[in-house]
């Protein structure tokens, strides 16, 4: 796949295409990164699968679903675990951030009702989600067997939104602070970091 060409189109915003972004700059792999307008929008949706970005176009087919194009590039980057089984397990913690993370009430145009809806999420749902993340990383330097995947990615990627919601939400977790700057450290995640363009989400 090396020679194929890519060209993945989302918001200016990290969001859902952040972590395809952490998974191409480690693999190396060049790509087209297309950011949009929210005011150009309504003109492009009609033309995307499903009417949702992100989507990513390889040889000219489009693919969309943010976990389905991550996965798609995690697979041939390594970062899917050694095994079938550490390749279930690393789905499974994606799947339990993703749990999470769909539950946070982005389009709500009540301001008030929106706040509430934030502080109920971090006040109840954040804690157990931060226990579970904790009993699954244990003493372990990543989340799944002994080099990173991209379930650390994605934890990476969480931990900064999260962060902008409800600062210090994660204050009594050092283990996953920890982990967090083990995958800033990666030396092409550090690059990422330091030329992407710098916004709220």
């Amino acid at each position: 796949r090396s020679m194929a060409s890519y060209k993945l189109t989302y918001f200016n915003m990290r969001g859902r295409a952040e972590l395809t972004r952490f998974i191409l700059a480690y693999a190396g792999i060049p790509y087209e990164d297309i950011r949009i307008e929210w005011h150009n929008w309504p003109s492009i949706k009609p033309s995307i699968p499903c009417g949702k970005l992100p989507v990513m176009e390889v040889d000219g087919t489009l693919i969309n679903q943010s976990l389905a194009i991550a996965r798609y590039f995690a697979r041939d980057a390594g970062l899917t675990g050694k095994s079938r089984l550490e390749e279930a397990q690393t789905d499974a913690i994606v799947d339990t951030l993703n749990d999470f993370t769909v539950l946070i009430p982005w389009n709500e145009e009540d301001e008030a009702l929106k706040k509430k809806m934030i502080d109920d999420l971090f006040n109840n749902q954040a804690p157990i989600l931060l226990q579970n993340l904790e009993l699954l990383l244990g003493d372990k330097q990543w989340f799944v067997g002994n080099s990173v995947t991209w379930a650390d990615f994605y934890w990476d990627i969480c931990f900064t939104t999260f962060n902008v919601l409800r600062k210090g939400f994660a204050d009594r977790n050092p283990r996953l602070q920890a982990l967090k700057d083990r995958v800033e450290n990666i030396p092409q995640i550090t690059e990422w970091l330091k030329q992407r363009p710098c916004t709220t989400f």
